[in-house]
């Protein structure tokens, strides 16, 4: 049995916590395109005296904006065939690395996503992120649920899973990032900006590299709107 008042007492620490400023933030992203727009406008550096294990293909880029130690983090490119690390399996192993080894106060994980006609969530494994009312509202954003899924299309299974649970738009490492910041106590935002329609008439693979440059601009754009808004506050003010 846990000694009277100790549930008191981590209320307490939470909301102490919650009442600090923000002076550390983590930003994952999962592909280098939509990673370096974000690099250059807070003119990140990379890490050379890298903080990951050795072997990994995991960049780190640092630096300071306003009043917030900003780090940003990629899982790199896969070491056999090229690519950019996307999926689950690296956003989970960089986040849990990046987190142990950084302690940030607050993680971002920005990225592209497809937006569907219908309504999804990807119905394994519902996460609750940060609630941020005030800065949804100064910056007039919308809020949704987000599904995650390890391939760019929508199987059947992922499509009905998707409808029951009224998602409105897919990725590919958004559930992964929730599940690392959730297990280890982390509060977590996602911003997200929709590169193609899942459920819609073009091709997705088409339509996503068609839309991809546009789109990175616009959410290098929401990044940096939202880091302002955050330097200086508290995670109660969000």
């Amino acid at each position: 049995m846990a000694p009277h008042g100790e549930g008191s007492e981590e209320a307490m620490v939470v909301q102490d916590e919650n009442r600090k400023p923000i002076s550390s933030i983590l930003i994952v992203i999962a592909m280098q395109t939509e990673a370096m727009p974000v690099v250059n406008k807070f003119q990140l550096k990379e890490d050379l005296d890298p903080v990951f294990p050795k072997g990994v293909p995991w960049v780190r880029y640092h630096g300071i904006y306003k009043d917030l130690h900003i780090n940003l983090v990629w899982p790199g490119k896969d070491l056999t065939l090229g690519v950019d690390s996307v999926g689950t399996i690296s956003a989970s192993l960089v986040t849990y690395a990046a987190i142990q080894a950084l302690q940030p106060d607050l993680i971002i994980n920005a990225g592209t996503a497809g937006g569907f006609k219908v309504f999804d969530l990807y119905g394994v494994g519902l996460r609750q992120c940060f609630s941020t009312p005030n800065l949804l509202k100064e910056l007039n954003l919308k809020a949704g649920k987000l599904s995650t899924g390890d391939s760019l299309d929508m199987s059947p299974q992922d499509e009905a899973s998707i409808v029951a649970n009224d998602a409105t738009v897919k990725d590919m490492e958004g559930a992964a990032v929730a599940y690392v910041a959730d297990l280890l106590k982390v509060p977590a935002i996602f911003i997200k900006a929709v590169t193609d329609i899942v459920d819609g008439d073009k091709p997705t693979a088409e339509e996503f590299l068609q839309n991809l440059a546009a789109v990175t601009a616009a959410l290098d754009q929401a990044v940096a709107q939202v880091v302002d808004f955050i330097s200086g506050k508290c995670l109660s003010e969000l």
